[in-house]
């Protein structure tokens, strides 16, 4: 630091004020000082300025790589992170990896606060977590002191759906539902409450699934077997609804003309030009800034009660959905 000190004509202080991102530098004396570290191959050493300010800066982040919304929730995760002056972690969930197992090595890497992505710990497991650590929980709702939640209204989302479908006439509308996965209970529940507001309760029918292109492929493959074709349906998530889609078009069903198709979440999935999927979106960018937000919140003693941050969805509509078919077919 010193020979940067030396190269940029000004004092160690003002060198270590600008590697430490504190004001007071003009935007010159900024430049001049990376530009000489950079001449000098200078990096500042993360873990020596974590020892000297007795904390690691470092917020650990658990999510799963096989979900769409968890990865672009990664790609926002690290500008909001560093916004707040907060390095992030990942830890990453698999089929051979537990979400215990996971936590514990974010744990062991000093993060001072932790952002969960819907995993299946429970009440207990999470307050046993926030008893070490605050935890943000991005997804569902969970209660326990220490622990804040961000998450989309996803019962008024699904809501939004039905709603959209009555409109175009449809009153056979069936859910495949999220099973035990992340806000599936509320997108769930959203489906139910608003079949019964439109005086649809006995068309209310549920099919058991997951948030993967294989529950889709087997939801539809058990919709085809059926006499009575659904005319309209509502998955748990963008990767179910593009199952559906290729397997109800296999089994040659036209979208949306015999059937109409809607996914959740918006992903990038969902916009890709051959797809076209209309879907529920979620704000997965303010949903990225507010967990970190509240992260930054307790850690920096700026709040010590517990916090709910629930966002509206919306519903972006595309090319999957359409009228009700006049006359229902069955299956071939």
């Amino acid at each position: 630091m010193a020979d940067v000190a030396n190269r940029a004509g000004v004092s160690r202080t003002l060198v270590s004020t600008i590697f430490r991102d504190i004001p007071g530098a003009s935007a010159q004396t900024r430049q001049r000082v990376m530009q000489a570290a950079e001449e000098l191959g200078y990096r500042p050493d993360a873990a020596a300025q974590m020892l000297r300010r007795n904390r690691s800066m470092n917020l650990g982040v658990l999510f799963t790589s096989r979900h769409a919304f968890d990865l672009e929730f990664i790609e926002y995760i690290y500008p909001a992170a560093e916004q707040h002056g907060y390095h992030v972690v990942l830890g990453a969930m698999t089929s051979t990896r537990d979400e215990y197992k996971a936590v514990e090595e974010l744990l062991s890497y000093h993060c001072e606060a932790l952002i969960l992505l819907g995993p299946d710990l429970d009440a207990a497991q999470l307050n046993r977590i926030a008893e070490r650590v605050p935890v943000v929980e991005v997804g569902r709702f969970v209660e326990g002191a220490g622990i804040d939640v961000v998450r989309t209204d996803d019962d008024s989302g699904v809501a939004q759906v039905v709603d959209y479908l009555v409109g175009l006439g449809h009153q056979k509308i069936l859910h495949v539902d999220g099973g035990r996965m992340p806000s599936a209970a509320g997108r769930r529940n959203g489906y139910e409450t608003a079949m019964r507001k439109h005086g649809l309760a006995e068309q209310i029918r549920i099919i058991g699934g997951d948030y993967t292109e294989e529950s889709g492929a087997l939801a539809a493959a058990e919709i085809l077997a059926g006499s009575d074709l659904p005319t309209a349906v509502i998955a748990g998530n963008d990767r179910c609804a593009l199952g559906l889609l290729d397997s109800l078009r296999q089994g040659g069903l036209k979208v949306p003309a015999d059937i109409s198709v809607v996914g959740y979440d918006d992903s990038r999935l969902a916009r890709l030009s051959f797809v076209d999927l209309t879907s529920v979106r979620q704000d997965i960018r303010q949903m990225a800034d507010l967990a970190v937000k509240a992260a930054a919140e307790r850690l920096d003693g700026k709040r010590t009660e517990v916090a709910q941050f629930i966002l509206p969805p919306s519903l972006a509509v595309r090319s999957t959905t359409g009228p009700a078919r006049l006359q229902t077919r069955a299956a071939s």
